[in-house]
C-alpha cells in the first residue's frame, strides 16, 4: 500500500515537472544562426510557439530598442505571412560607414496572410540584422503575440535576478567583437536599409561572404586532417597484421 502511494506521488511530481517545464519554455524567443558579435551582422530566427489549444496565432510584433539602434533589419519572406518594417526618428543620429543615419527600425510586424500558427505548432521568422551595437552585450526585443480569438500576449518583461518572469521578452545575446566584424566585406556590403521583402539570403551572398569562405576553408582543413588520421590508423593496423603473419609463418617453418 505504501509502495503504491509512493509510486503515485512520484508519478504526479514527474508529470508536474514536465507540464511546468513546457509552460516555462513555451514563449517567444530569438535564436541567432551562428555568431551574433558586437559591431557585426547576424541572421536570427524569431521563434513563436502557440501556447493555446483553442486558438491560433495570427500576428506578431517585434520591437527593437532605439537606445541601441539598428539601421538594417531585413525580414526573410515567410509563406502565408506579410511582413511590415517600421522606422522611427532617432534623437541622436547613427554613424554607419561614414554616413549619418537619422532613423532606425523600431519594429517588424508579421500578419497572417493565408496561414496561421495552430495549436501545438510553432513558426520561425528569420531576420537579417546589422550593424549590431558595440556598446552592449544584449538586445531586448519586446514582442506582442495576437491570437485569432483577439487574445494578446505581451512578451515584454525583462528578467531581473535569477527568476524568469511569466512573460519574458526575447533577448539576443551579443558576443565580443572580433577583428573580422569591422570595416571588412561584411560591414561594407550590407546596405543600411530595411526591406519587408528582401530575403535573408542576401547576407549569405554579400555581408557574410567572407565568413562563408572562412567556414569552407576550415571545413576543408578539418576533412583533410580527418582523412590523414584515418589513413594513419589503417597503416598501423596493416603493419601489426604483417608482423603477426610473419611470426606465425616463422613458427610453422620451425615446427
Amino acid at each position: 500500500m505504501n509502495l503504491s502511494r509512493v509510486a503515485l506521488a512520484a508519478g504526479t511530481a514527474a508529470a508536474s515537472v514536465v507540464l511546468l517545464s513546457g509552460t516555462a519554455f513555451a514563449h517567444v524567443s530569438v535564436q541567432p544562426q551562428g555568431e551574433a558579435a558586437q559591431g557585426g551582422y547576424a541572421t536570427v530566427n524569431i521563434k513563436v510557439p502557440n501556447e493555446r489549444d483553442n486558438a491560433s496565432t495570427v500576428k506578431l510584433e517585434v520591437n527593437f530598442p532605439l537606445d541601441h539602434p539598428l539601421a538594417s533589419v531585413m525580414p526573410q519572406p515567410v509563406p502565408g505571412w506579410k511582413a511590415v518594417v517600421t522606422k522611427s526618428k532617432l534623437d541622436k543620429p547613427l554613424s554607419l560607414h561614414g554616413k549619418q543615419i537619422n532613423e532606425a527600425v523600431s519594429k517588424v510586424t508579421w500578419t497572417a496572410d493565408g496561414s496561421k500558427i495552430g495549436p501545438g505548432q510553432f513558426q520561425q521568422f528569420p531576420l537579417s540584422l546589422g550593424q549590431l551595437p558595440e556598446n552592449t552585450d544584449q538586445l531586448v526585443l519586446k514582442a506582442i503575440q495576437t491570437y485569432d480569438n483577439d487574445e494578446i500576449v505581451r512578451w515584454i518583461e525583462e528578467q531581473k535576478g535569477s527568476e524568469e518572469p511569466q512573460h519574458p521578452a526575447p533577448v539576443l545575446k551579443l558576443s565580443a567583437a572580433g577583428d573580422d566584424h569591422h570595416g571588412g566585406g561584411a560591414a561594407t556590403s550590407a546596405a543600411p536599409t530595411a526591406s519587408a521583402s528582401a530575403p535573408a539570403s542576401a547576407d549569405a551572398k554579400g555581408g557574410h561572404g567572407e565568413k562563408a569562405g572562412d567556414h569552407t576553408e576550415t571545413a576543408s582543413a578539418s576533412s583533410t586532417d580527418t582523412t590523414a588520421r584515418v589513413l594513419g590508423v589503417v597503416g598501423i593496423l596493416v603493419g601489426i597484421a604483417g608482423v603477426a603473419f610473419g611470426v606465425l609463418a616463422g613458427r610453422r617453418r620451425s615446427a
